[in-house]
């Protein structure tokens, strides 16, 4: 995704707004524009890392990342739903037991957010659980906290 053409339309825009005053005024104004292209570009880097974050918390399985390869920014999918997530792998027959005590007010959003998806409770926090230690154990994201840095 090309960041330019967006910061060079808003740097025309400041620029004609400025324009609408003395010609003090409009050169103030363009010089203005042209002093805020870094800026304007980490702010737009800002609003898709956002956009990320909450398309992220939308979703079932995986996140989405925002990546810069140079000044390109790109949003990617990261599918982190494991093949056969569904099925218990050979050798699980899912008979540990384990007594859990919930709020009512956590079990009734649990159980909503089950039949959400067509599954059972119990298969819904298996698979919450074996998510939650996965992404831990192997790739060092942290919730929603997206990690890397930006160079303008």
């Amino acid at each position: 995704m090309d960041l330019t053409r967006y910061v060079a339309a808003l740097q025309d825009d400041l620029a004609q707004a400025a324009a609408l005053g003395d010609d003090a005024t409009a050169d103030a104004g363009r010089r203005l524009a042209e002093a805020i292209e870094s800026s304007l570009t980490l702010r737009l880097l800002d609003v898709l890392a956002e956009a990320a974050v909450g398309l992220s918390a939308t979703l079932r399985a995986g996140h989405v990342e925002l990546r810069l390869a140079g000044r390109e920014p790109e949003l990617v999918f990261v599918d982190e739903s494991a093949p056969g997530d569904d099925t218990p792998a050979p050798g699980d027959d899912l008979s540990a037991r384990i007594t859990l005590r919930l709020p009512e007010t956590l079990k009734t959003s649990l159980e909503a957010a089950a039949a959400k998806e067509g599954v059972s409770a119990n298969a819904w926090i298996v698979r919450a659980l074996s998510r939650a230690l996965d992404t831990r154990s192997s790739s060092g994201r942290i919730g929603n906290r997206l990690q890397g840095f930006a160079r303008s």
